[in-house]
């Protein structure tokens, strides 16, 4: 099925939020066509293992495929597997398999948009 209207959706009314109290939080928002779109907030001293991990259900990684564009702060996403770590930046655009952790470096808050197109886990 086509779409035949354009639909926009606001961050502000999200359909959905993971609520990461005082370290921040993922606001998300669903199209009717399916795609995804996430607005990802983490505070100094956040952590994927202390702060988001408890909230999917205590995976030993992330089990998420990531694609977004950060657009402030730096994150550094380890592949916990082979151990390699990755700098994330504003102005990145990334892509991130499953299998990771990751956590705010230094002092900025991280500010990251994440897109999930339709039928990207089906």
């Amino acid at each position: 099925m086509t779409a035949t209207t354009i639909e926009t959706r606001r961050f502000e009314t999200p359909d959905d939020r993971l609520d990461m109290k005082e370290r921040g939080g993922i606001d998300i928002v669903k199209t009717t066509q399916g795609s995804t779109g996430m607005h990802a907030v983490f505070e100094p001293g956040w952590t994927w293992e202390a702060d988001e991990k408890p909230l999917l259900g205590s995976p030993h990684t992330c089990p998420m495929h990531h694609t977004g564009y950060c657009l402030s702060g730096s994150l550094v996403v380890r592949m916990v597997e082979s151990g390699e770590e990755t700098s994330i930046r504003k102005g990145d655009f990334f892509e991130i398999p499953p299998g990771h952790d990751a956590y705010v470096s230094g002092n900025e808050r991280v500010e990251l948009i994440l897109f999930e197109a339709v039928g990207a886990h089906s």
